[in-house]
This record gives structure tokens, sequence and C-alpha cells, in this order.
């Protein structure tokens, strides 16, 4: 007998803040009768930290104690024992969106996948059958996000790139002598930044001794975690922008002003 169980949102995006309601259907899909034993559905919210090959040694000290932060636990009963019949079967569902109430709790916290730690919410069903047959599961991974607050002054962040500039950083082909002169004003309007708003600024060449073939802006994640025993730091890049490529603008939605002085 072929049965199968899917949650489905009602919300696409699957984005909820603290507060709300979340609602959806269970979908029970089976070729014939089914019966079970009880269907439950569980809301689950946890903070992991997770060891990888570059902080192992860091990290080994003090991992083995640390277990997940239970940040919400719930669980409704969406169907008692019985039967479910032939066919597709919807059975809707509503939960609110509330952490855990004690002392050490930390509160929702937003959802986030990265190298060290994961916080991650999760909706869970399972429907208990005979000892003959395995139980059906079913999961469904939501998203929490704080909601929009007031915007936070702005810090603006102004830089000129230039080979000596690139000299004193460290890069390589700046000390080799094969990066041809050039002056290059950028500007970020704020780092203070929300999640759900874009990174704005400018880009103004000053000068140039050769043609210009593309300028890219990238978009680096720095994670850090640790504790008394050290810390461990992590750079991976989450998105390049060519914004200009043989004097065409090429993104010219990308929310930056690129200027050339003549």
């Amino acid at each position: 007998m072929t049965a199968s169980l899917t949650i489905s949102l009602k919300r696409v995006n699957k984005i909820y803040h603290e507060g709300e309601i979340i609602a959806g259907v269970v979908i029970v899909d089976t070729a014939a009768d089914l019966r079970h034993e009880g269907l439950t559905l569980t809301m689950e919210g946890s903070v992991n930290l997770q060891i990888s090959s570059k902080n192992a040694g860091i990290f080994d000290a003090f991992s083995n104690n640390i277990r997940p932060i239970n940040l919400i636990n719930t669980s409704i009963e969406l169907a008692a024992a019985g039967k479910m019949p032939i066919g597709v079967t919807e059975i809707p569902f509503e939960m609110p969106l509330v952490g855990r109430q004690s002392s050490m709790s930390l509160g929702l916290l937003e959802t986030y996948h990265g190298v060290f730690v994961n916080v991650m919410y999760t909706l869970k069903c399972s429907m208990k059958r005979s000892f003959l047959n395995k139980p059906l599961n079913a999961s469904c991974q939501f998203f929490v996000q704080y909601k929009q607050q007031e915007r936070p002054p702005s810090k603006p962040v102004r830089c000129e790139v230039s080979p000596a500039t690139l000299r004193a950083g460290g890069g390589a082909g700046a000390a080799r002598g094969t990066v041809p002169h050039f002056q290059l004003y950028a500007e970020i309007d704020s780092t203070v930044c929300a999640l759900d708003r874009p990174i704005t600024g400018k880009i103004r060449v000053d000068e140039c001794s050769v043609a210009i073939k593309s300028i890219e802006l990238q978009l680096v994640r720095v994670e850090t975690c640790g504790s008394a025993e050290g810390y461990s730091k992590d750079e991976f890049e989450l998105n390049i922008a060519v914004i200009f490529e043989d004097d065409y603008l090429v993104t010219e939605n990308f929310p930056i002003l690129l200027l050339r002085s003549k």
C-alpha cells in the first residue's frame, strides 16, 4: 500500500515573524484506506554548533559539552487514531510562533545557516501506525526574521583604491608592478544594513592608464566563532556582480551609482 505525507504552508516564501500564526495543511495521499494510531505536528527550532575541518582543533575542547539550544518545541494533535479514506485528504492546522518561556530563553533568533552555527526552524508531521507498518513522516523548513524596525543611523564608509593601497594591503600583483596606474573612489552609504534591503553606494573611476574591461563587486561573509580556547574565522563568497563591462553598465538595476571622471 502506497501512502505519503506532505506539509504545505499558506505563505509561499515561508518567512514568519515571532508572534505570527503559521498556517497550512497536511496532505495525506493514500491508494487505499489507511489505518493509523494518530497524526501529530511538531514545531521545532534550535541553535546548533557544527564542527568542520577548519575549526575542529579549536573547538574539540568544549564542543562535546555544548548541546543544541532549543528555542521552540510545540506539538499538536491533528487527528486521533482512526482511518484515512482512499485518495487525498487535507488537514488544516494553525500554530503560533512563540518561543519557549523560561529564565534562560533567548527568544526566537533569526534563521541562519553558517559555517559554525545553524539556527533552523522545522515543522515535522508524524503518523503512527501499527507495529507491522513503519510510521509516515514529513518535514518542512520555515524561516524566522525579525520585524523591520526603524532604520538605523547611517554609517557611511569611503575608500580609495590605487596600486599604492594594493601594495599596502599585500596585493601580489601590485607588488610585482603588473597593475596599471589607476585611481578609484568608492563609497558605501552605510555599513549597518537590513537583510531585506539593498546595499547602496557609488563607485567613481578618477584615472586609469588602460581601457577598463570590467568592474566587479564581491560580497564576502566573515563568520567568527570561539571561546576562551581560541577563535576560528572563515570567509566565503556570497555574491559577485559585474556592474561594468566594456564601457557598458551591465546591471543597471544594481543599487550602485557608477561614475567616471572626465
